[in-house]
């Protein structure tokens, strides 16, 4: 009744890390800047500026992103890319559009999917980001460094100190 199971047990396969999307641009926002750093990036909105991720970068069907160029380790494409892509791997999706030359290692692309560039499929990809300075503290440290910072309140003029005596008449 209780008997072992004498089957052969399956190889244990690595488990791969699963991209996880960290922040999001909603669609209602317009943003000029640049993103960096690691972690997983969903565009809703528009952007313009610079991209350079250690992780994922989703352009999300009503996102509209224009980079001269778009550095990640994964980028899905559901709206709009203006620019060129550098990324280990690269997913149009049948709404995605893109309009820029492509470096990659993997591509995939659903029917419907635009892109108008050409891409160069390389067997590895060097995304040139620049390591994460070591000097630079912690969110934590900065933190710390925020509490313990005192707060100076001045010193009330004579037309505040007035002015907070009418009020305190009219209130009474």
């Amino acid at each position: 009744m209780f008997k072992r199971n004498t089957t052969p047990a399956e190889t244990a396969q690595p488990v791969q890390a699963v991209e996880r999307i960290t922040s999001v641009l909603g669609s209602g926002v317009i943003w000029h800047g640049s993103i960096n750093g690691s972690g997983g990036v969903r565009i809703e909105g528009a952007f313009e500026g610079e991209i350079a991720l250690r992780g994922m970068l989703v352009v999300g069907e009503t996102g509209r992103v224009t980079c001269q160029n778009v550095r990640a380790n994964t980028v899905i494409v559901a709206g709009a890319v203006r620019g060129n892509i550098t990324t280990q791997k690269l997913e149009i999706r049948g709404t995605g559009r893109v309009w820029g030359d492509v470096v990659t290692t993997a591509f995939v692309t659903e029917e419907g999917a635009f892109l108008r560039g050409q891409i160069r499929m390389e067997e590895s990809v060097d995304l040139n980001l620049e390591p994460a300075p070591e000097s630079t503290p912690s969110e934590a440290a900065q933190a710390e460094v925020i509490a313990q910072t005192p707060i100076q309140i001045p010193e009330p003029t004579p037309a505040i100190e007035s002015t907070q005596k009418t009020m305190r008449k009219k209130k009474s």
